[in-house]
């Protein structure tokens, strides 16, 4: 953190960039608390490869639009995740190619950059992993979206509400229906237990 941005801890998101509009050096706090969890989003996306740019581009679009930034939302995660989300829309061939070789090999892509978690990932649930990856693939790019920021990224519904920019009840009908959609591919494979 830059010298003199200091005294933000107890501070909300929206209030940290309030004060980068004046001074806007004061967003790298924003980015400082956040980074983390946008990275880990995108490159399970994407993987860790592209990751970083998606990241970048998230923060820097993020930090042009933070004029329009609701300060009454006390954290950005769920606004960063849809400026995220809008992101990897640009990189989506990537990611359904990564679903693919996943599906084919086993290997989780963004895992096997370490090989011994790789070979781990291979041994515990390597076929279940290739089954889960080929029926993310086969989701709608909306459905995917849904599902991966609730599952992966752990928001509620109403922050992937707010990351898309969509109301609740369409966040809960897609993921209903891609659930749906999830559970009769995996049926052919018996793996729907795992969907609850």
């Amino acid at each position: 953190m830059a010298a003199g941005l200091g005294g933000h801890a107890g501070e909300t998101d929206g209030a940290v960039i309030i004060r980068s509009l004046e001074n806007p050096e004061h967003f790298e706090v924003v980015y400082d608390r956040h980074v983390m969890a946008i990275h880990r989003y995108a490159s399970r996306r994407v993987g860790i490869t592209l990751a970083d740019d998606v990241a970048a581009e998230t923060f820097l679009r993020a930090f042009r639009a933070r004029f329009r930034y609701d300060p009454a939302a006390a954290s950005a995660l769920p606004w960063l995740y849809g400026i995220a989300t809008n992101v990897l829309h640009t990189h989506r061939r990537r990611e359904k190619a990564q679903y693919r070789a996943w599906e084919r090999t086993g290997a989780d892509p963004v895992v096997a950059a370490d090989h011994a978690e790789g070979v781990v990932l291979q041994v515990a649930a390597g076929e279940r992993a290739r089954q889960l990856s080929g029926a993310l693939a086969r989701l709608t790019q909306k459905e995917r979206d849904v599902v991966l920021l609730v599952t992966w990224a752990e928001l509620s519904y109403e922050q992937a509400a707010e990351s898309l920019g969509i109301p609740v009840g369409t966040v809960r009908s897609r993921l209903n229906r891609a659930r749906g959609r999830l559970r009769d591919i995996l049926n052919r494979f018996d793996l729907s237990e795992d969907l609850g």
